[in-house]
């Protein structure tokens, strides 16, 4: 049987990758060199603006392929290699210049939680639930779960999350800010699709990229470079046509229209 790992879907601007990997979309090594693959496809698709990941069936992702751990054991080149794989994916998401939403419809643990956490939004159903159990099989979280979730919460709340273990609500999760939705679980994808079209309904693209990577580029380097980062970007701005058309339509008094150059 051939394994396709997820389907692909599309909505006007909008693609939605539907995890498939029955059967709790867990992420196995193949299955993260098909994601990549998606990602890197679409950051070079004119007609993606925003992008939406969600889970087929019950779970989003369930965490890793435990199985696949077995044969690293005694082999430090091949634990390396796997958690580098699963960085790679988790760092293409975030360093994507488009949008990218989960939309989390159940259960996102380990390895899923830490691929929510490389998108940029994160939207949940009321019955999902989150967390980082690595621990408990006297591992850690290595696709990146360390250094995200400590900079989206706080130092504290990602050790206490990860020490115990703990299997966090959507509430919670949206009270300590990991996910910034909480909905019903048959409104889940209509919301996500509303949230990505606000993104970039009436907006350029040539600007929204250059946001998102100044956003992400802040939580890496210092306030200085940031600033440095965030006045050449506007400076580029000025030599593309979507800034002129959309200055002289503010000027004009109507709506722009953007080419996305």
């Amino acid at each position: 049987m051939i394994e396709t790992f997820a389907n692909i879907s599309k909505e006007g601007s909008i693609t939605i990758i539907h995890l498939d990997h029955p059967p709790a979309n867990t992420l196995s090594s193949a299955s993260i060199k098909k994601l990549r693959l998606i990602f890197q496809e679409l950051a070079e698709d004119i007609e993606t603006s925003a992008i939406i990941i969600t889970g087929t069936g019950r779970f989003f992702v369930a965490g890793a392929d435990i199985k696949e751990f077995v044969s690293a054991f005694g082999q430090q080149d091949k634990a390396l290699q796997m958690a580098k794989a699963g960085q790679a994916l988790c760092d293409e998401v975030e360093a994507m210049k488009k949008p990218v939403i989960a939309a989390i419809n159940g259960p996102a643990l380990g390895g899923g939680l830490e691929l929510a956490l490389g998108c940029h939004f994160r939207i949940a159903s009321n019955q999902a639930i989150l967390g980082l159990p690595e621990l408990k099989l006297g591992l850690l979280p290595t696709f990146g779960g360390t250094q995200r979730l400590s900079r989206i919460t706080n130092q504290a709340t990602a050790l206490q999350l990860i020490l115990t273990s703990k299997q966090l609500s959507a509430e919670e999760a949206l009270q300590l800010g990991i996910i910034q939705q909480v909905t019903k679980p048959d409104e889940l994808l209509s919301t996500a699709k509303a949230v990505a079209q606000s993104f970039v309904e009436g907006k350029s693209m040539t600007s929204i990229s250059r946001t998102i990577e100044c956003v992400i580029q802040s939580t890496k380097d210092s306030l200085q470079n940031g600033l440095e980062l965030e006045r050449t970007r506007f400076a580029e701005l000025f030599f593309t046509n979507d800034a002129k058309e959309g200055v002289q339509a503010f000027i004009e008094k109507r709506q722009p229209h953007f080419k996305h150059f």
